[in-house]
């Protein structure tokens, strides 16, 4: 082997902040894995360089670099618990998120301790020099290879012993076995389907409900609302404006930071939507402005969706910018269009 090949880094130990879930995880560079890719939107995090600088490893940005999954020693990413948050875990890539997320999401199951951890900060990271913390990277044990048992069509084969009788039995059996596993397969399919929408349902979509809600109460009884739709009223009330919003929150080096959680899209539009409920603004202008205000909206997932759709190297190098680019394009038309169709509502 080569000196490459055989080399080991320098570990480094991180922990969960405050409000962070995992026990932490033990990371070094070894072989061809020396890369620490941050996913969070506007250049290196510096927990992501802070990891790289400890273990003698190199930091890169993934909005603007594409690395193979093999040469990745850990993700950093900026995810409060929807589809981001599971894609590097389901990769079994150790992912660290500066959030503090927890398991959730249609990916939650991938997301366990051994290699994912959330809140933390540059304090949280430290050279590893516990062996308790050492453990926590340890690979996992070998677990034996389970007993082959013979089907009921080689039992019944076996009892009733070989010629045309035995064939025959064997060939009715094995029809009724096949329907009875076929049938058992889909109960289970339809049980397991029905148990993953239990779980998201709990764990995603009734908290991102509550949490919508109690924003809406928040700034409507904080007087929040009608300051706001004062301030934006004259912006959004006319075309130019709303193109100018959608092209300012669609820029390249803004909508990937601004659109983790889609924060300032759901802001805006409850603050806009209850001055529409309450006459303040015609309802005409909800449908411009949903899209004036969504034109980052998922510009923060781009790199992680080309990479979770095994799109090579090159592809996602390429296809970042591309994306990010075409919204400060689309997003204006998107408006211009929306205004259009809103006409006579």
């Amino acid at each position: 082997m080569s000196e490459m090949e055989t080399h080991v880094g320098q570990a480094v130990f991180v922990r969960p902040g405050a409000g962070g879930w995992g026990r932490g995880l033990t990371l070094r560079t070894e072989g061809s894995r020396t890369k620490v890719l941050s996913v969070t939107g506007g250049g290196i995090h510096p927990v992501a360089a802070r990891i790289a600088e400890l273990i003698g490893g190199e930091a890169v940005d993934g909005f603007t670099t594409s690395v193979p999954d093999e040469e990745v020693v850990a993700a950093v990413i900026n995810c409060g618990g929807t589809a981001r948050i599971g894609v590097y875990p389901r990769k079994g890539i150790p992912t660290v998120d500066v959030y503090p997320g927890a398991p959730g999401g249609p990916l939650a199951k991938f997301i366990t301790e051994e290699l994912f951890v959330s809140a933390v900060g540059v304090g949280e990271i430290e050279p590893s020099t516990s062996e308790a913390a050492k453990a926590s990277g340890a690979p996992a044990p070998d677990v034996p290879a389970r007993e082959e048992r013979p089907s009921a069509v080689d039992v019944a084969g076996t009892v009733t012993g070989g010629g045309r009788v035995g064939q025959a039995f064997n060939s009715i059996t094995g029809v009724f076995v096949r329907f009875g596993s076929a049938v058992g397969s889909f109960v289970n399919t339809m049980l397991a389907a029905g148990r993953q929408t239990v779980d998201l349902t709990l764990k995603t979509i009734l908290p991102f409900m509550a949490y919508v809600s109690l924003l809406l109460g928040i700034v409507t009884y904080t007087g929040v609302a009608q300051w706001m739709g004062e301030v934006l009223s004259p912006i959004a009330s006319n075309p130019v404006g709303l193109i100018a919003i959608s092209f300012v929150v669609a820029l390249p080096f803004l909508s990937p930071v601004l659109g983790p959680g889609a924060a300032i899209a759901q802001v805006i539009g409850t603050l806009m939507g209850s001055q529409i409920a309450i006459g303040a603004l015609p309802v005409q202008y909800a449908l411009p402005t949903l899209f004036a205000i969504n034109g980052q909206v998922g510009c923060d997932f781009v790199p992680v969706g080309l990479a979770l759709g095994e799109a090579k190297p090159e592809t996602v190098a390429v296809g970042t910018p591309a994306v990010l680019i075409s919204r400060m394009i689309t997003s204006p038309l998107a408006v211009v269009i929306a205004w259009a169709a809103s006409f006579g509502l």
